[in-house]
């Protein structure tokens, strides 16, 4: 009896604290708390409050791409909704017939996107793969010719616009000043980051990846991949809903554009830019989103053909994004092995910044004679003075693309048997530590 007492007493073990993942977090806020100290003129600011909301965006979308492998062309349709919904929710507060503070606005963009993210994903998600991928274009081609067809609730074609600033003063918080209105999108942006970081940590989370990796083992333990998929489809409406209620409340106006396929690719292209296997990898995608499509497509008219290059060499020479370049390097620094590749790094950004000054040039002054030729051949381009018209101009910009094409292919070959040697070491080490085990 005795013994039996004893094997029933609870057993107590210590869990240290993942001081690692505390400092990340504290960073994160901080980040978020110090950057409209340093960045404080209106476009910085403008520019900090769209990469929040794209953060959380971006973050909603990779629950089905890189979670659930779930390849969406339409989900601009879930923060779209969301943003029309939280704008007649603001204009309801405004008039006067719904009491609700301005900063619980974007709840109601969060409730639209779960609720057409259950209504539409219940179809959605009966298909994978490619029928899933052509069933989100269609519905997201389907509610973008609804809003030119139905005005009273989109607005037709000039949209919907609203007023945030909505009776008095609350501790002097008005939502008037951008820099309040950038604070509230921070605080929506670190717990919906957070939560979905837990969410990724849940039961549901781990059974997301593994219909991602192996769904008929998931179907034959006796779990049903279609509720999988739709329960994480609804949770990433539900963020995303987030998103667009904070840029109904930061643009004061929502358009057709918001649920339209352009919107919908941009999040694909940016977090797979970033990164889909990782979990910070649509935070860097998301800020790559705003900075190509604000501040990017304000210095050139070429900005898409450089965007699309910049995607077609993601995609050959890193397939897993920036982030997964970030973490292999950090392997390598786990390692000591990261000081050696230094100059091979520098070397390699010397002559790809060559290789972009040439074809750089000869870009603008294609765009120029086609687009701006009636101001003269004459154009700027990185400080230099081009003629479009000049045969110097291209024959430098020509040998300028010739050389540096060159002298990066040399240094990207030394690069690679340097690569593969140092990856060689690190598999060497790794067996000699665990044989020492």
């Amino acid at each position: 009896m005795a013994r039996n007492r004893h094997a029933t007493r609870p057993h107590f073990h210590f869990k240290p604290w993942n001081v690692g993942r505390w400092v990340l977090w504290g960073l994160f806020a901080l980040v978020l708390g110090v950057a409209p100290l340093l960045w404080s003129s209106g476009f910085a600011l403008t520019m900090l409050s769209q990469m929040g909301i794209a953060v959380i965006a971006c973050l909603a979308y990779n629950i089905l791409l890189g979670q659930g492998g779930m390849l969406s062309f339409g989900h601009a349709v879930y923060t779209g909704l969301g943003s029309f919904l939280a704008i007649h929710t603001l204009n309801m507060v405004g008039a006067g017939t719904l009491a609700l503070p301005v900063s619980l606005v974007p709840l109601a963009g969060a409730a639209g996107g779960l609720f057409f993210a259950a209504l539409l994903g219940y179809v959605t998600t009966k298909k994978a793969g490619t029928p899933f991928a052509m069933i989100t274009l269609g519905i997201g081609e389907l509610v973008w010719s609804m809003s030119l067809m139905l005005p009273e609730f989109f607005g037709g074609e000039g949209g919907i616009s609203s007023n945030r600033v909505v009776g008095p003063p609350v501790w002097g918080i008005s939502f008037g000043p951008q820099i309040q209105v950038y604070y509230l999108i921070a605080a929506y942006c670190f717990v919906c980051t957070a939560l979905m970081f837990a969410f990724t940590r849940t039961p549901l989370g781990r059974m997301l990846n593994a219909v991602r990796d192996n769904p008929e083992r998931v179907e034959f333990i006796g779990y049903s991949t279609q509720r999988v998929r739709y329960l994480a489809f609804m949770a990433s409406g539900l963020f995303s809903g987030v998103a667009g209620g904070l840029a109904a409340l930061n643009f004061e106006l929502v358009t057709a554009e918001v649920v339209g396929a352009g919107r919908s690719g941009a999040y694909l292209l940016f977090v797979f830019l970033g990164g889909a296997g990782f979990f910070f990898g649509p935070i860097i995608g998301a800020v790559l989103m705003v900075v190509a499509l604000v501040l990017l497509s304000e210095l050139t008219q070429a900005w898409l053909l450089y965007l699309g290059l910049i995607f077609v060499f993601v995609v050959i020479y890193a397939p897993g994004g920036l982030s997964s370049l970030i973490m292999m390097n950090l392997r390598v620094a786990a390692f000591g092995k990261l000081r050696p590749l230094l100059a091979s790094y520098l070397a390699l950004l010397g002559t790809g910044a060559t290789v972009f000054v040439g074809a750089g040039a000869m870009v603008e002054m294609v765009y120029h004679l086609q687009l701006n030729e009636a101001l003269g051949p004459q154009l700027k381009f990185m400080g230099a003075t081009l003629n479009a018209r000049g045969v110097d101009s291209w024959f430098g910009a020509g040998l300028v693309l010739v050389v540096g094409a060159a002298l990066f292919e040399l240094v990207r070959r030394h690069f690679a048997l340097q690569w593969g040697r140092t990856q060689e070491q690190i598999e060497r080490e790794i067996k000699r530590r665990e044989a020492a085990i």
